[in-house]
């Protein structure tokens, strides 16, 4: 179901984290927190198939598809077949489908049935599920950088028993993560996202695959969305839930939320990585670590103390807030290329601004604030 892909997205989705300044004069303290039967190969596409060396292992209508799984002997009659039952391969694939052959690999080849798809009323292609043994923990990603016109945006969510997952054929880089930002890219998260994940793709010249999260999926600091349930988890292949073998959840650090009711030992993580044949030429080879520290994609806003209150903290504290914010601004236009000045802009409209330089009396300026 695509509910559980969209709850997998959301608990681990990268989230803003609000915070507002307390009255320095008379402390207080308030937060809020804030995410976001297929028609069946005729006799005579089988002979086909069987004459190019291609054998239709298996075939299911899966709602809106028609499902093959496909073996060949040699890539360019697995091609030629595929090509002649209407699917587009781009220059090339011969190389990489023969080198997927030779690691005795299959073909999982889905067709949309538009028929079915009418009926079921779908607006959307729904996510498609399987299963397989193999002793290699990779994703196969060299066939789709041939058919690319550019780079291709991927997101890998993987769910283990003993901790974090990363590939070991390509760095790992964990996305820049608690930086305090201007409170008004509260209205451009999407935006600030979108350019901050360019900026660091093109600092690490394309090559590297970024973590986003990493946590243990029984409790969460806090949860950008609930976690996923025990059957929800089992749905998504997570089948060891309930076996005395597996890793007990450690206990939260002092400070963080502690685990939720009914809570499981799958650890998930999520990988980000935006691609192309000449960044990465190497399909994605994985591992599974035993490391089961916690991260996640997380972003400060702090809004300024509007009051008038008179006091010498109140003094110090407006002085600071100007200093703040340009820090503020600099971390936004490093992070994501933006102009600074055009930050500082936005920046002007924003509550109260710092006493400029020397409005202070002198022997403020000469001793600081006075208790």
């Amino acid at each position: 179901e695509k509910a559980w892909i969209d709850r997998i997205d959301a608990f681990t989705a990268p989230r803003l984290v609000e915070y507002f300044d307390e009255d320095p004069c008379a402390p207080h303290v308030l937060y809020e927190l804030s995410a976001r039967a297929p028609a069946a190969a005729d006799a005579a596409s089988r002979a086909r198939a069987r004459a190019l060396g291609v054998a239709i292992e298996a075939q299911y209508a899966v709602g809106e598809y028609d499902v093959l799984i496909l073996s060949a002997k040699e890539s360019d009659g697995l091609v030629t077949w595929l090509r002649e039952q209407g699917y587009r391969l781009p220059d090339g694939a011969e190389r990489v489908v023969g080198s997927y052959l030779k690691q005795g690999m299959r073909f999982f080849v889905a067709k949309v049935n538009l028929e079915a798809k009418e009926r079921l009323g779908t607006e959307v292609l729904r996510p498609l599920q399987m299963a397989f043994e193999t002793k290699k923990f990779m994703l196969p990603i060299r066939l789709g950088t041939l058919n690319a016109a550019g780079a291709q945006e991927l997101f890998v969510y993987t769910l283990t028993r003993t901790g974090r997952v990363e590939p070991v054929n390509y760095r790992t880089v964990r996305l820049p993560s608690d930086v305090e930002l201007p409170v008004h890219v509260k209205d451009e998260f999407p935006a600030f996202y979108r350019d901050m994940f360019r900026t660091q793709v093109a600092r690490e010249r394309g090559e590297a695959v970024f973590l986003e999260y990493a946590w243990d999926m029984g409790w969460c600091d806090p949860c950008a969305a609930d976690p996923l349930t025990p059957a929800e988890l089992r749905q998504l292949g997570v089948m060891w839930l309930g076996d005395a073998s597996s890793p007990a959840p450690g206990p939260p650090r002092p400070g963080f939320a502690p685990p939720l009711p009914g809570a499981t030992d799958a650890f998930v993580t999520r990988l980000h990585v935006r691609y192309d044949a000449a960044h990465f030429p190497e399909d994605l080879v994985f591992q599974e670590t035993g490391d089961r520290t916690n991260f996640q994609g997380r972003y400060v806003l702090r809004h300024a103390w509007t009051g008038t209150a008179s006091c010498p903290a109140a003094e110090q504290y407006r002085r600071q807030l100007g200093e703040r914010r340009e820090r503020e601004a600099r971390t936004l236009a490093s992070l994501t290329g933006w102009d600074l000045a055009a930050i500082r802009a936005k920046l002007g409209s924003l509550g109260p601004q710092p006493r400029p330089a020397g409005s202070d009396p002198w022997w403020r300026r000469v001793f600081g604030p006075q208790e």
